[in-house]
């Protein structure tokens, strides 16, 4: 049983997600505004739902907002199929979308394997790797004395890269090791958010992820 928020000004989509979670053993919480939120309102959840589409504050603008405060996995509900909008999305910290309309199925289906994903066991708790020590406890990355403002994914993909450095993989293997083989994201934001982590690190004079070109990606 897990605790979800769901945020959508549309009161039955709200109703229809309520129905299908707690049909699932989960506690739902429902609200119709972001910006009526505070920080304070959005902390303690396993997962949030959160509309892209919402009068007075977007999806998006409200996700980055509150990335930094909440580590849970943020999905976006949204009619949108444009690639552009879906990439500005998760690299505004989401961690994946589900398209309107969806069935219960898909609904169900996606929640639970992204709360699957959260609580798999990671073994260890802090390891420096290449001047980068990494707490796997709360995923977090310091270079000396610096901590690196990551996103959820680009946390995903850093610890996942270090944890087999100089090991090379194609950007489809990071994007299964990040999303699952049920991601419903684009294999493009791969590479949009090692070039965050890349202008990232810039700040420590290091960039620890090399390209092998024609191949994929490794951590030097």
């Amino acid at each position: 049983m897990a605790n979800i928020l769901a945020i959508d000004d549309d009161k039955d989509i709200l109703a229809l997600i309520r129905n299908i979670l707690q049909r699932d053993h989960h506690l739902v919480s429902i609200e119709e505004r972001a910006d009526m939120l505070t920080i304070d309102n959005v902390q303690g959840y396993d997962l949030i739902l959160l509309d892209v589409m919402m009068p007075e504050m977007d999806g998006f603008t409200f996700c980055k907002q509150i990335r930094s405060f909440v580590d849970c996995p943020i999905l976006f509900l949204t009619a949108k199929s444009d690639e552009e909008d879906i990439v500005q999305g998760l690299m505004n910290g989401g961690d994946d979308y589900i398209t309107k309309p969806f069935g219960v199925q898909a609904l169900s289906a996606r929640v639970s394997a992204h709360l699957r994903r959260e609580h798999r066991d990671k073994a260890g708790s802090k390891q420096t790797i290449s001047g980068f020590t990494f707490d796997f406890d709360s995923k977090e990355v310091w270079f000396a004395e610096e901590k690196l403002l990551l996103t959820k994914n680009e946390y995903k993909i850093c610890e996942f890269l270090a944890r087999h450095k100089g090991r090379v993989f194609t950007r489809e293997e990071i994007y299964d090791e990040v999303y699952g083989l049920d991601g419903n994201a684009l294999h493009s934001t791969i590479t949009e958010f090692i070039r965050a982590i890349r202008k990232k690190c810039k700040g420590c004079n290091e960039i620890p992820i090399k390209t092998v070109w024609g191949v994929g990606y490794k951590w030097e």
